[in-house]
């Protein structure tokens, strides 16, 4: 009785060709922008652009995977890096300045998934997953003193905001501004002062 072919080979060089396309079009998008075209993209990736369109059948669909893969690396780093870090304050220093990384490695990327889902905020699972993670960081480092009683999750992402528009309009030093923004949460920085409008 002859052992029936295995199907797990195809599926295997499917799920490896779709991640050469990924990557490719990361480092086409980081480089040139909104420049780049769905045949470069396959001729990178060594790929024919059939095999391409299968596994994304439009442009949108191939940034909106990009920038999915690049939140879901934004994740797994943070989960490696940041949570196994003992000091909390360490810790979130350490998952905004990867952050801020690689919105400096990827300006062509981020303003290419700006252009098609109107923000570069990691979106979906992922996303809610890295404001986890940011919660939990900013819940230790109050625990223990290294965060202001007031501190709170919307404030790392208001800080990345910052870091993300400081990047994308060459505004200055982003390390400095990260520094400055982090030092804002230490408990010795008191109470924020309150901006009259008008």
């Amino acid at each position: 009785m002859s052992t029936p072919p295995s199907r797990r080979k195809p599926r295997t060089d499917a799920e490896r060709n779709r991640a050469r396309v990924l990557e490719a079009a990361r480092a086409l998008f980081a480089e040139h922008g909104q420049d780049v075209q769905m045949a470069e993209v396959a001729r990178v990736a060594e790929v024919g652009i059939g095999t391409l369109y299968r596994h994304f059948p439009t442009r949108q669909a191939l940034i909106e995977a990009a920038a999915e893969s690049r939140s879901a690396e934004l994740l797994d780093h943070a989960r490696a890096r940041c949570l196994g870090e003992a000091d909390p304050a360490r810790a979130l220093a350490l998952f905004v300045e990867h952050v801020g990384e690689v919105l400096a490695a990827d300006r062509g990327m981020s303003q290419v998934i700006e252009g098609v889902v109107g923000t570069t905020e990691p979106q979906g699972r992922t996303g809610e997953a890295l404001r986890d993670v940011a919660r939990e960081l900013v819940e230790r480092g109050k625990a223990v003193g290294a965060f202001r009683a007031d501190a709170a999750t919307s404030d790392v992402n208001m800080i990345v905001c910052g870091l993300a528009s400081v990047i994308r309009n060459g505004a200055g030093d982003w390390r400095r501004f990260a520094e400055i923004a982090l030092d804002g949460l230490k408990p010795g920085a008191g109470s924020p002062t309150v901006i009259q409008n008008g």
